[in-house]
């Protein structure tokens, strides 16, 4: 099941549109739906501090009571005010214990690449295949001590136990290199410099 610190009771509601809506974030709770599995979409009311402490991890799975009524869902989407950052709607998906799910996992980068080197992370994320209710936060990927040229593509991650990777193992994740001179400007500085030490023809008459 959904961890302890996932549990929210929450309220159907009946009334829709950006007027009711309205209503529910100034009641601080935040309107939402559940849909999947077949069922007919669920409206509800969550409460707003709760469900935004929770919304902080990626790939949230809530153990909802919908008034008297258990039921596993996942955070499928989220949004927010463009300004504010305030969440104004989720959509939630329906979830049962030992379901598979297909979600974006965060990719962490630990470690140092090679002196004079520099890491380019190609993928943020990594669609994975998991449990349900077991969820990875992140998948690690160390870089300690890598060497210019060295590639990391998805099939070399280390992935959680029972994850399984979806989406093409030759997909670049990491990518180790050296920082590029900008040789133009550079060379274009030089000439600058040069040109600012050499006396114009002006200088040497006022000189004379």
């Amino acid at each position: 099941m959904a961890d302890d610190s996932n549990k929210l009771s929450v309220e159907r509601r009946s009334s829709f549109g950006k007027g009711a809506a309205r209503k529910i974030r100034a009641a601080d709770k935040i309107p939402a739906v559940i849909y999947g599995h077949g069922t007919e979409p669920v409206h509800i009311s969550m409460p707003g501090h709760e469900t935004m402490l929770i919304t902080r991890r990626a790939n949230s799975v809530l153990e909802l009571d919908i008034e008297g009524t258990q039921q596993l869902a996942l955070v499928k989407d989220i949004q927010r005010d463009p300004v504010r950052q305030i969440i104004e709607h989720i959509d939630l998906i329906v979830v049962r214990a030992g379901e598979r799910v297909e979600v974006e996992i965060p990719v962490h980068i630990e470690g140092e690449s090679a002196p004079g080197t520099i890491h380019v992370v190609e993928a943020n994320t990594l669609l994975l295949d998991v449990e349900a209710t077991h969820i990875p936060q992140s998948v690690v990927v160390s870089i300690e001590g890598l060497e210019e040229g060295t590639q990391i593509l998805a099939s070399d991650v280390e992935l959680p136990s029972g994850a399984k990777l979806v989406l093409d193992g030759e997909s670049l994740v990491v990518n180790v290199t050296v920082p590029q001179l900008d040789l133009v400007s550079d060379a274009d500085s030089t000439d600058e410099a040069a040109e600012g030490d050499v006396p114009s023809i002006e200088d040497e008459e006022r000189s004379e």
